[in-house]
């Protein structure tokens, strides 16, 4: 007899892929869960081909040791027996093969001598029973092979693998040859599935502490990385801050050391680049506040020699040659321009140097802009729109300032009458001044408030020193409030100046700031 190999045919489940795609927001958590993913797929598939080496390993000794056995049991107890042997014949021989080494249960079928199938069993009645044995194996074991060269035996013993109840067992079986009985055996695996399954707990254990471990480790290989990173992260938002004295610590010589270099680099560049045009800054905004001064001097003996002129202009006994009049006209008017930009820019150079203050005081919101319009004789040309008795704590200068600007540019550029409205919300002043003009082309509208800005392509050229709008921002700035410029829908332009009713806190927190300010600066030097 040889052995030929029998099999089972196994079933195995389709699988079913789902793909999720998570997007991580942390980068330490995308090392981890990448550091994991390839741990754990090293650490399944090692578990994978060491069970599955193991468990061939061990059910194929098992499964060699029981058939060895069986064949030599057969030949040595089946193979005495008669060519038709009774039951009990076959009860005994089957009871003394069972109590082989491998302790498997046997069954023996043969024909006795009146041609009857006969079985015995190692177990009596309840014991192995032909039932037990595949179909497939009973039909190959008592298939007659044709003998040729390469098959010198017509029978052979078959095995297969089979579970019952969650039990594995090894059933074989084989003929006789040259007649006799044909013996079945059956042989539980137990003891080696309970070994296979202490192999698989132990390997999910090894693969769960590999988990573990490679986290760990990815928790430790993202500190070593990330942190580096995140120290570079608050550099560069303390440099965004305007911290340009921020420098990063260069240690090693890796990628992450180089792009520290690198920032490093960068922030020195930075911060010369920022403290040239600080020092251009300053340096013309000193010209510009000296250049304001020392105008002033000259402008003052200037000024009081036109307004002798221009009273000889008005008198009545005509004492200016009529030849020069518009001559002596065109100094005065131009003298007064002047003037103003003289004082226009003394203002500005005081809010770019920080230095301009709010003097505060309860003002009466219409008293004060019918005030400011008769300043400036322009009531006929003004609607106002104010109930009386809103007030507000703010500085009437500035205010008057940014009124006379607003006013004069809508009566300058717009068309009468202009419109002059307050109202209150959410505890805020609103003043709007709106004219009656072509309103303000839609390129233009961005740069109303620049300084020197006085092109328009619907307007003709200003007269005035391009400073005025952009003044009365910056006082309504210094307020805690802004200016907005818009096109209203029925025609014209629309100015409309936002401020707080009471600037109060805002002084008292600008005075703080300077304490604090000043503080720093002298630790600092």
């Amino acid at each position: 007899m040889t052995d030929a190999p029998g099999g089972i045919r196994g079933w195995r489940p389709g699988r079913k892929g789902v793909l999720w795609r998570l997007r991580f927001t942390s980068l330490r958590l995308r090392l981890v869960v990448v550091f994991g993913l390839v741990a754990l797929t090293a650490a399944v598939s090692a578990s994978g081909i060491a069970y599955w080496l193991n468990r061939e390993a061990v059910l194929t000794r098992a499964q060699d040791a029981v058939l060895r056995d069986f064949r030599q049991e057969m030949q040595n107890h089946a193979g005495a027996l008669p060519l038709h042997p009774t039951q009990d014949e076959l009860m005994r021989t089957a009871g003394q093969m069972a109590n082989s080494s491998q302790r498997f249960s046997v069954l023996l079928v043969a024909e006795d001598s009146d041609a009857k199938t006969v079985y015995g069993n190692s177990g009596g009645l309840n014991g192995f029973s032909l039932e037990d044995v595949p179909k497939s194996l009973r039909t190959a074991v008592n298939k007659q092979q044709s003998v040729t060269d390469g098959n010198k035996e017509p029978y052979h013993l078959y095995w297969q693998r089979v579970t019952e109840h969650g039990t594995p067992f090894l059933v074989a079986g084989t003929r006789m040859i040259g007649g006799g009985p044909t013996g079945y055996m059956l042989k539980s695996l137990e003891p080696e599935a309970k070994d296979l399954n202490s192999l698989a707990w132990s390997l999910g254990i090894a693969t769960g502490l590999a988990l573990i471990g490679s986290a760990l480790l990815a928790q430790a290989a993202a500190t070593t990385v990330l942190k580096p990173v995140h120290r570079l992260g608050i550099a560069a938002r303390r440099l965004g801050e305007g911290k340009l004295d921020t420098r990063l610590r260069v240690s090693g010589t890796d990628e992450l050391a180089e792009l520290s270099r690198t920032f490093n680099q960068t922030a020195e560049a930075l911060e010369k680049r920022v403290a040239d045009m600080a020092a251009r800054d300053d340096a013309s905004r000193r010209f510009v506040a000296d250049m304001s001064h020392e105008l002033r001097t000259p402008l003052t003996a200037i000024t009081a020699v036109v307004e002798v002129l221009e009273e000889e202009l008005d008198a009545e006994t005509g004492s200016v040659d009529p030849m020069i009049e518009p001559a002596v006209r065109l100094v005065v008017s131009e003298t007064k321009r002047l003037g103003d930009l003289v004082e226009n820019l003394m203002e500005v150079t005081r809010f770019d140097a920080g230095t301009a203050r709010l003097v505060l005081d309860d003002v009466d919101l219409a008293d004060q802009i019918t005030a400011c319009i008769d300043a400036r004789a322009w009531l006929d040309a003004v609607d106002l729109d104010a109930e009386r008795g809103i007030h507000s704590r703010l500085d009437p200068r500035r205010l008057d300032v940014i009124l006379a600007n607003l006013i004069g540019n809508a009566l300058k550029h717009g068309g009468s009458p202009v419109r002059v409205s307050v109202r209150l919300e959410d505890d805020d002043l609103v003043i709007a001044v709106r004219d009656h003009g072509p309103g303000i082309p839609e390129d233009v509208l961005p740069h109303v408030f620049d300084r020197f800005y006085k092109a328009s392509a619907s307007r003709p050229r200003s007269e005035g020193s391009g400073l005025g709008l952009s003044i009365a921002l910056e006082n309504a700035h210094i307020h805690g409030g802004d200016i907005t410029a818009a096109n209203s829908p029925d025609g014209g332009a629309v100015f409309t100046l936002r401020l707080p009713r009471d600037a109060s806190v805002l002084t008292e927190e600008t005075d703080k700031g300077e304490g604090e300010g000043d503080s720093s600066k002298g630790n600092a030097s």
